[in-house]
């Protein structure tokens, strides 16, 4: 079942941006997609982005196959492969990250391992997205208070 969070609800819908959930799972399969070839992509080609598993092995290598034919058909290129962390941050529930604490600080939120623990990986990723630098974090605020932390 698809999660979209609610500092996502203005473009869900349509699905002009790449939610958190397709985020989560480029990370995973190892695929850098820019929003220039995400919106190449017609709704059910986002949709299906959304929808596919991406947990298992296979369906790692299902979920990369099928991404890298959607690029190469809209883009004419090859995908671009991003390493894949063997043990991401978002899956370590007792570590918050730098990046993570300082932006909560800047919020004036400090986070504890305890609550850092309760998230969810989905969760944890999209805290650790939203406070790296050169990232547009305006929603790391409204992530913070819609997982309770603010």
């Amino acid at each position: 079942m698809a999660t979209y969070f609610q500092f996502e609800a203005d473009f869900v819908e349509s699905l002009r941006c790449i939610p958190m959930q397709v985020r989560f799972k480029l990370d995973t399969c190892g695929i850098k997609l820019k929003l220039n070839q995400w919106n190449r992509f017609n709704q059910q080609e986002r949709e299906s982005l959304v929808d596919l598993p991406c947990a298992s092995e296979s369906e790692i290598l299902a979920y990369r196959q099928f991404l890298c034919e959607l690029i190469e058909k809209h883009t004419g290129s090859t995908a671009t492969n991003l390493p894949v962390e063997p043990q991401p941050a978002w899956l370590e529930a007792e570590v918050i990250p730098d990046s993570v604490l300082a932006k909560g600080q800047v919020a004036g939120v400090a986070i504890s391992t305890e609550q850092w623990a309760e998230l969810t990986p989905l969760q944890r990723f999209a805290l650790l997205k939203l406070s790296r630098s050169g990232h547009e974090n305006h929603n790391f605020l409204p992530a913070l208070q819609e997982f309770q932390l603010a």
